[in-house]
C-alpha cells in the first residue's frame, strides 16, 4: 500500500504503520515507499499520476484537487471526523529560553525580530500560519484593513520562506530567524528528536485540521488503515508525536511538550477555518488565489508578492 502525505507526517506514520501491521486488518499489509513532501506539491504529484492508495494532506484544497481529478471520491468528508485524520495548532517556535520574549502576534513585527514560515505557494503549513496571524487581528476587534496592514508588516519581517513545514524547521534550527511559525506537533516532535528550542502557543491561534482519504482504486487495506488512523489507538499514537487527538482520550503524557502531563492546553481563542474563514472553499481563493485564468490575486498572495518575500 502506498501512502502519500505532507512532510511532517513521516515520523508519526512509522509508528502507525507498525501498529496497524500487528492488527487483524493489517495482517499481510506492507507499506511500500511512502512519499512525503510539501502538501501542495504532493497533491499535484498525485493529480499528475503519482501512485497513491491513501493521501493525507495539510489542508482541504489539496484534497479537493484530487476530487476534481476523479482520484478521490466526492463523499470523502461524509464520515464522523469530516475527513480529518490529524489536528494541531499554530505555534511560535523560539530560541531556547525565549530570549526575545515572544508571546503574541504583535511581537513578530518588532524591529528586532525576524520570522521563518513556509511558502504558501507550496506548503499547507504556511497557509495555516498566515491565516492564524490574520485572524488574530480580526479576533482582537480589528478590521480587514487592519489585518492586511499587519500582514504587510509581517512579510517585511520574514527571513525565509522554505518549501515545506519540515524545511522551515530545518532552516530555523540551522540558525535562520528568531521565530518559526509551525505546527505544534512539529515543534514537539523536533524536541523529542533532540532539538533544543522552546515554543509558545499564542493566546489566539488556529486549529489545524489535516484531511485524509483512500483513493478510488485503492485496495480495501487503505480504508482499513484510514479507520485505524482515526481509532483510539491510532489517535493515541499520533498524540505521542505531538498531534492533538480528534477526541478526548483522557490523560496522556507527551514527551517534548511544554508540560508533558498537560501537553495540549486550550488557547484563550481558538480560531477555526469553518467558523472564522468560511471554510477552505472560500478562504483558499480569497486569501491565496494565484491570479491565474482571470481570477484575482488572493489578499495574502498580493501582500506577499508586493513585499518581495519568497521571490
Amino acid at each position: 500500500m502506498t501512502v502519500v502525505g505532507y512532510s511532517v507526517l513521516e515520523s508519526a506514520n512509522e509508528n502507525l504503520f507498525k501498529a496497524f501491521e500487528d492488527t487483524d486488518a493489517g495482517e499481510g499489509v506492507t507499506f511500500d515507499g511512502p512519499s512525503y513532501g510539501a502538501s501542495g506539491e504532493q497533491s499535484r504529484g498525485v493529480a499528475d499520476g503519482q501512485d497513491a492508495d491513501l493521501v493525507h494532506f495539510s489542508l482541504e484544497p489539496d484534497m479537493t484537487r484530487l476530487v476534481d481529478a476523479g482520484i478521490v471520491a466526492e463523499d470523502w468528508k461524509d464520515n464522523d471526523t469530516k475527513g480529518i485524520c490529524t489536528q494541531s495548532v499554530v505555534v511560535m517556535v523560539v530560541q531556547k529560553g525565549n530570549p526575545k520574549g515572544i508571546q503574541d502576534w504583535s511581537d513578530l513585527v518588532r524591529d528586532d525580530v525576524s520570522v521563518v514560515t513556509p511558502n504558501p505557494a507550496s506548503s499547507g503549513s504556511a497557509k495555516w500560519n498566515l491565516l492564524a496571524a490574520y485572524g488574530d487581528v480580526i479576533a482582537g476587534g480589528g478590521s480587514e484593513e487592519d489585518a492586511a496592514a499587519y500582514m504587510t508588516q509581517l512579510f517585511d519581517h520574514v527571513a525565509a520562506l522554505p518549501d515545506s513545514g519540515r524545511d522551515a524547521t530545518t532552516a530555523f534550527t540551522s540558525g535562520t530567524g528568531d521565530v518559526l511559525l509551525s505546527y505544534e506537533n512539529e515543534a514537539i516532535l523536533a524536541r523529542q528528536n533532540g532539538e533544543d528550542f522552546d515554543y509558545v502557543i499564542p493566546p489566539t491561534t488556529l486549529l489545524i485540521e489535516n484531511p485524509c482519504a483512500a483513493t478510488e482504486d485503492a485496495p480495501e487495506a487503505a480504508s482499513a488503515f484510514l479507520d485505524f488512523q482515526k481509532s483510539a489507538e491510532g489517535q493515541k499514537l499520533y498524540a505521542e508525536t505531538g498531534f492533538r487527538p480528534l477526541v478526548d482520550e483522557g490523560e496522556i503524557e507527551v514527551e517534548g511538550a511544554n508540560d508533558p502531563a498537560d501537553p495540549f492546553p486550550v488557547p484563550t481563542t481558538m480560531l477555526t477555518i469553518d467558523g472564522d474563514f468560511d471554510g477552505w472553499g472560500s478562504a483558499n481563493s480569497l486569501y491565496f488565489g494565484d491570479g491565474q485564468d482571470g481570477n484575482p490575486l488572493g489578499i495574502l498572495t498580493d501582500i506577499q508578492q508586493s513585499s518581495g518575500a519568497g521571490s
